[in-house]
């Protein structure tokens, strides 16, 4: 039985892969196609690449000027890749299964399972199409927020806007219909900020932490009810409390840093620089919209940024990067060594070994993939340091900004880019589901040794 288990769990990684590169491939020839480009444009494979694999892997780097390059029909491909990477293989599969009424085999259970990481087979179905109708929701509500703006200044064209633009930022993917200048236009408007701020938070934040948030709040609804001490479980604490702090700490350092910069803050009144500060902290955290051109940051910045779109937002939900709960317990590993405990403990519960093992693992495959391929970007294109870094960190972590190396990539450039956006997307999430919670199946140990480190 055990080797049954992690010969599917290896099968389920494979499906993941397979998944998120045929829906690539199969976007690219879309885009091809004559009918998907608007007339007088042309777009070459490299470009149609690139442009399906960021699409499908919900990054937001682009080639080509998306709004000016692509057709109503191209833009329609472009929102089912975008909408197709922010679920998942395994949330389309098992809506494609319940649409032809198909029964959901003990497999079918056993990848879903898998894939949102959950100890349980029973409800498993009915999970995903929460998961399902919360997105559809809350991108709905975001369209109509949208549709106040840009409705008004688009006309008809608006509504297509405002559900793109929900679709885009619900999915964390950063792709823009406004001509390629994503939503620095604006930067003053109340309306756009705190619906893309909105979107981009609840979809990093989860969706297991959507249902428990619901759990804790439902006895309060309740006549009588005696569930005010039930608390929610420490997944749902760690992702709200660094959540919290990574988009207050970016904007602050925003602020300190850009204040008197003025080619970003410095022009701005008190209020527009909270708001366009509070927006690119969030917006770091795996968006990809902007409303500032990035190449206008200082150094300083930059580099904080770096670290925040590596972190990125938060496991079993829309957003890339390494993840928010994957830090926290590297970070209580390290203190717990200092301070020579035996355990890792985090808001007094204690982290099992394979977790912080399954961190260690997705943190040093992530920053390795980084590393290779930067320098291999590096000896391609020979651009500047800042730029190309900045570009493989938004890549690897699938944010979508950009300091304006994206435009000048050359073909193998474009390849090299277009790995990694896939190897960001679908590392993460493969080492976890490797580091399922199960055993090797090794029944033997090797003799143990002691070495010398730091």
């Amino acid at each position: 039985m055990e080797v049954s288990m992690k010969k599917h769990r290896h099968t389920t990684t494979g499906i993941i892969m397979l998944g998120f590169f045929l829906g690539a491939v199969t976007g690219t020839i879309g885009l091809l196609l004559p009918i998907s480009v608007k007339p007088g444009c042309k777009l070459d494979f490299f470009d149609a690449l690139f442009v399906a694999m960021s699409s499908v892997c919900v990054t937001g780097l682009s080639t080509v000027n998306i709004g000016q390059t692509f057709s109503a029909f191209g833009q329609v491909i472009l929102l089912f890749l975008i909408q197709f990477g922010g679920l998942g293989i395994v949330t389309f599969t098992t809506l494609v299964l319940c649409l032809v009424r198909q029964r959901i085999t003990l497999a079918d259970r056993m990848l879903i399972q898998n894939a949102y990481n959950l100890d349980t087979l029973s409800g498993l179905v009915r999970l995903t199409m929460r998961i399902l109708k919360v997105t559809l929701t809350l991108e709905g509500i975001g369209a109509v927020g949208y549709a106040f703006v840009f409705v008004p200044e688009f006309g008809v064209k608006g509504l297509w806007y405002s559900v793109f633009h929900a679709v885009s930022a619900f999915c964390n993917a950063g792709i823009d219909l406004l001509g390629g200048n994503s939503f620095c236009n604006y930067a003053d408007n109340i309306m756009v900020n705190l619906v893309t701020v909105f979107l981009i938070i609840v979809s990093g934040l989860g969706f297991p932490v959507y249902w428990e948030i619901i759990r804790v709040a439902r006895p309060h609804r309740n006549k009588g009810g005696n569930g005010y001490a039930r608390k929610m479980n420490l997944q749902a604490k760690i992702v709200l409390v660094s959540t919290f702090f990574l988009i207050m700490s970016g904007a602050l350092l925003t602020l300190l840093f850009e204040y008197n910069n003025p080619d970003t803050l410095g022009e701005m009144g008190w209020g527009q620089k909270i708001m366009a500060a509070f927006f690119q902290s969030v917006t770091l955290r795996t968006a990809g919209f902007a409303t500032i051109s990035q190449e206008a940051f200082r150094p300083s910045s930059s580099l904080v940024y770096l670290v925040l779109m590596f972190i990125g937002g938060s496991p079993a939900g829309t957003a890339g990067g390494v993840k928010t709960v994957t830090i926290v317990l590297l970070l209580a590993s390290m203190f717990a060594n200092i301070s020579g405990k035996k355990d890792v403990c985090v808001m007094h519960r204690k982290i099992a070994d394979e977790t912080i093992r399954r961190c260690v693992a997705i943190v040093t495959f992530s920053f390795s993939v980084l590393l290779v391929l930067t320098v291999t970007l590096l000896a391609v294109q020979n651009s500047n340091f800042l730029d190309t870094i900045y570009e493989m960190t938004s890549a690897i972590a699938t944010v979508g900004l950009s300091r304006g190396l994206t435009g000048i990539l050359k073909p193998a450039g474009k390849l090299i880019v277009t790995l990694t956006m896939y190897l960001g997307r679908i590392g993460p999430i493969t080492l976890a589901l490797a580091f399922n919670g199960q055993n090797s199946g090794e029944d033997f140990s090797y003799a143990g040794s002691k070495v010398i480190v730091g």
